[in-house]
């Protein structure tokens, strides 16, 4: 069957601009958390967010490109997708490196990067193809619930038990959800079966933590967010930093706070 002909959208420039706003935000950001280290380490401040410039500007073309493609297109890479995800994420525990305790990262060519955020996109091209081919039987359990968690079943796996990567896994599985939902699965079926699956994997991996070494470091986490003074100048320390952060900052300067700024400057330079 011959796909119908789709005319090309104009340009989203609001979307485009929208990009931009938050790719710039992100790289002061950069700029004003690694200034200092940068500078300790390699004499110029601008060491890291240069490279992250020259990236976000690699990232504004390929973005360009890739909108200008026909999404169509990606279909035809779907089942590839999947099975690319897969296999490179199998890969990072046997030819990965590794850093501060995880190995969650490939190097080819001198570049590292990791292959999770590879698999977000991939099981986005993925899920986007089964759904539409299968969207007549998504109300059904069984073909609309619990087979397309079943292919997150081995990427989650890989990610959890030889990445000990619960934040991607819980990204995926997010994205996967919102899209069953989008396309045409019951909401009852998360209620009810989903919170089921929810609550028992929150089990597993609490046991899994508590009694193995692995996740053990969440357990610890947990604890130390609902009590970070038991261990102030340790695990405690950035979360009460946030708080007095929070309690003795506004969102925006009043006018008393101005007047004692300018006296503050004056008296520094005088």
């Amino acid at each position: 069957m011959a796909r119908p002909q789709t005319n090309k959208k104009p340009f989203d420039f609001i979307l485009f601009i929208t990009v931009l706003i938050l790719l710039a935000m992100g790289i002061v950001m950069v700029l004003s958390a690694s200034s200092p280290s940068a500078l300790a380490e390699s004499g110029n401040s601008y060491a890291y967010v240069s490279r992250q410039a020259v990236f976000a500007v690699l990232g504004i073309g390929l973005m360009i490109f890739i909108s200008s493609v026909d999404y169509h297109e990606y279909e035809k890479f779907a089942k590839m997708a999947y099975i690319g995800s897969v296999i490179v994420l199998a890969l990072v525990p046997l030819l990965g490196s590794s850093a501060k305790g995880a190995t969650r990262w490939l190097e080819i060519g001198g570049i590292r990067f990791q292959p999770s955020e590879v698999a977000k996109i991939a099981l986005i091209v993925f899920y986007a193809s089964w759904l539409t081919k299968n969207k007549d039987t998504l109300k059904d359990l069984k073909q609309g619930f619990i087979r397309p968690f079943i292919y997150i079943a081995p990427i989650a796996i890989i990610l959890i038990v030889f990445q000990d990567h619960l934040s991607v896994t819980i990204i995926i599985i997010a994205v996967v959800s919102l899209m069953m939902l989008m396309a045409g699965s019951r909401m009852r079926h998360f209620l009810t079966f989903g919170t089921i699956g929810a609550v028992g994997a929150a089990g597993a991996l609490f046991a899994l933590a508590k009694f193995t070494e692995k996740g053990a470091y969440r357990i610890s986490r947990i604890t130390t967010f609902l009590n970070p003074w038991n261990d102030p100048k340790g695990d405690g320390w950035q979360i009460i930093q946030s708080l007095y952060a929070v309690g003795s900052g506004r969102h925006f300067w009043s006018r008393t706070r101005r007047k004692q700024t300018k006296i503050f400057i004056y008296t520094r330079t005088t």
